[in-house]
C-alpha cells in the first residue's frame, strides 16, 4: 500500500520527530510506499497567494477558490503545490504527525492543508463528503498532548480531546472524502521516562503493522 505522512514539529530529536521516523521505518519494513512531507525541513511556506499558481484567472482581483478552479483546468499550481496535491492523489493513507498547538494543528500544517486541499483538484463540483474525491483512501491523526490523559477527557480541563480535533477529522478528511481511522493519541511525552516514551513508539509501531485492517470510526458521534 502506499502512504503519506505529513509532519510538522520544530526539532527533529523531538517526540514527534520520533512517532514519524518509526512511522517511516515501520510501513517500509512492512513493504509498504512511503512518502513524506517534513515540513519543517521543507521550510514549506503555509501562507496563501498568487505564488500558489503560475496560471492566473483574474489578475484584478484574487479569489483564491476561483484561482484554485482554474490552476485545475490549465495546469497551473506553482510546482511545490502540485508535487504535494500529487502525493495525496498517489496515497492510499495519508498520516498527519503533529502537537497538539492551541487546541489545533500547527500553522505550517493547516497552511498545507490550505494550500494544497485545492478547489477543483480536491473537491468541488460536487465530490464532498461520501462523494469526495478521496473517497476509498483513509485518514490518521497521530497527535501528541502536553498534558496526561485525565486533562482531555469530557469533564478534563480542557474538555474532550475527539471534540477538539473534530474539526479535523469532519472538515478536513471527511469533507474530501477520506475515511477516518482512529486517532493515535500520546499524551505528555515530555513527562514521561525514556522506558515509557520507548513503550509508547512500539505501540504506534504495533498499531500500524494493521493499520490498513482497522475500520473506519464514525466522525459524527464526537
Amino acid at each position: 500500500m502506499k502512504i503519506l505522512v505529513v509532519y510538522w514539529h520544530p526539532e527533529p530529536k523531538s517526540f514527534n520527530g520520533a512517532m514519524f521516523n518509526t512511522a517511516k521505518e515501520t510501513l517500509e519494513a512492512l513493504g509498504h510506499s512511503v512518502k513524506t512531507s517534513d515540513l519543517h525541513a521543507m521550510d514549506f511556506n503555509p501562507v496563501s497567494g498568487r505564488h500558489n499558481f503560475t496560471s492566473t484567472n483574474d489578475t484584478e482581483f484574487f479569489k483564491q477558490q476561483l484561482e484554485e478552479m482554474y490552476a485545475t483546468e490549465h495546469d497551473g499550481f506553482a510546482p511545490e503545490i502540485e508535487t504535494e496535491i500529487q502525493k495525496l492523489e498517489w496515497c492510499d493513507l495519508v498520516i498527519f504527525q503533529f502537537p497538539l498547538w492551541w487546541f489545533s494543528m500547527p500553522a505550517m500544517l493547516k497552511g498545507w492543508v490550505d494550500r494544497v486541499f485545492a478547489m477543483g483538484r480536491t473537491y468541488g463540483g460536487g465530490r464532498f463528503y461520501e462523494d469526495g474525491v478521496y473517497k476509498g483512501k483513509k485518514a490518521l491523526i497521530s497527535v501528541t498532548m502536553g498534558g496526561p490523559e485525565e486533562m482531555y477527557l469530557t469533564d478534563g480541563w480542557n474538555g474532550d480531546l475527539d471534540a477538539i480535533i473534530r474539526p479535523i477529522h469532519r472538515g478536513i478528511f471527511e469533507f474530501n472524502g477520506f475515511s477516518v481511522l482512529a486517532p493515535h493519541k500520546v499524551f505528555g511525552p515530555a513527562r514521561r521516562s525514556e522506558q515509557e516514551r520507548i513503550a509508547e513508539l512500539e505501540r504506534y509501531a504495533q498499531r500500524l503493522k494493521t493499520i490498513f485492517d482497522e475500520p473506519a470510526i464514525e466522525v459524527g458521534q464526537y
